[in-house]
């Protein structure tokens, strides 16, 4: 029995980046003498196995061979004469497929290596084309590293849109990606991977008609700008492009989560008018306070602003001038307002007409 540093833990230190995760294969090993070591299986697909003391994973070597379109259809075999050099062919990428050894000797069958130094993202095999998460993965990666991806794999990728593997990508899985690529450096990079490979056209149809009206370069400056921030500001930025029903479509289409929907959604109808701070009335913006429900939830219009002003000239006097008003109207006693009132039907009009008197105070 034989293990290994596989993968992205190898690659990262190589680049000298912290590594999160670590993943293992193991080479001549059997099921049983896994459990008879006291790890604990826990792979449904595959034989995938849980250290008794660490709990990290460790995965016995192992071929795949597709049986269908998409990225479901896929048989696994798993047994001791698997090498590890067959294990490191069916990954996707020559820089996640390298492995170290316990003595520190580097394993590196497809020049993973060279291509970690010269920047550049290159598939493994031609096996590559059998699962389309692959492209959504490669365009994260070049978000990631700002690596060029190989002329050989850029046809590749052409072609399994063309041939319709893009087609099979669930929602699910081009969430977890997008979410993903969104937290990276240059997020903007992982757009432009999948716009030159035609993908982007399949899975987020109303990005790519951005590129089409001549928005894309807008959208995508304020969209880097926006780091380092939390995903659902990253996703507004982006989305504040768009019109409120192109993100509604969207965000139904990738089923993504409440809060990054409802932020997108106020980007979109509020965004423009926040860019420009400046010239924003205070009836104005008490009215965008109201659509984001401010005084329940200040945080959400904080996020907001932040998404409105990413890449925006003159952002920090922006953001000064509409936080000093939103900290103004949430000073505003509500309940000592409401004993002035002699009916409960004059109550809200009241309150609102406090917030807007100390709103037009603040940005005076």
């Amino acid at each position: 029995m034989e293990i290994y540093v596989v993968g992205g833990a190898v690659r990262d230190e190589m680049l000298g980046l912290p590594v999160q995760d670590r993943d293992y294969v193991v080479v001549g090993a059997t099921p049983e003498e896994m459990v008879k070591q006291g790890f604990r299986p826990v792979g449904r697909d595959f034989p995938v196995f849980l250290h008794p003391q660490t709990h990290e994973e460790y995965a016995l070597a192992r071929t795949e061979r597709k049986t269908a379109p998409g990225y479901h259809g896929f048989n696994f075999h798993a047994a001791p004469d698997v090498t590890l050099e067959q294990d490191l062919q069916r990954r996707d990428l020559t820089i996640n497929a390298m492995a170290r050894a316990d003595s520190g000797r580097l394993i590196d069958p497809y020049h993973g290596a060279d291509d970690l130094g010269e920047g550049m993202l290159r598939h493994v095999s031609p096996a590559f084309a059998e699962d389309p998460v692959r492209i959504l993965r490669v365009a994260r990666f070049a978000a990631r590293f700002d690596f060029t991806v190989a002329p050989e794999t850029q046809a590749l990728m052409v072609q399994m849109v063309q041939d319709g593997e893009a087609n099979a990508l669930v929602a699910e899985r081009v969430w977890q990606e997008l979410a993903k690529g969104l937290m990276e450096k240059t997020p903007s990079a992982m757009f432009a991977i999948l716009r030159d490979c035609g993908a982007l056209a399949r899975v987020l149809p109303q990005l790519d008609a951005l590129y089409d009206e001549g928005l894309a370069g807008e959208a995508l400056a304020a969209l880097d700008a926006a780091a380092p921030t939390a995903l659902d500001v990253r996703f507004a930025a982006l989305m504040r492009a768009l019109e409120p029903e192109a993100v509604e479509a969207l965000c139904a289409r990738l089923r993504a989560p409440a809060n990054c929907r409802d932020l997108a959604l106020l980007a979109a109808r509020h965004g423009n008018a926040l860019a420009d701070g400046a010239e924003l009335t205070a009836e104005e913006l008490a009215q965008v306070l109201d659509a984001c429900d401010a005084w329940r939830r200040p945080e959400r219009f904080r996020d907001l602003v932040d998404a409105a002003l990413a890449g925006v000239a003159g952002a920090d006097a922006a953001r000064k001038r509409l936080r000093c008003a939103h900290d103004a109207a949430l000073a505003v006693d509500a309940g000592a307002v409401a004993r002035t009132q002699k009916s409960p039907d004059g109550i809200k009009s009241a309150v609102a007409d406090a917030r807007l008197a100390a709103i037009r105070n603040a940005i005076q």
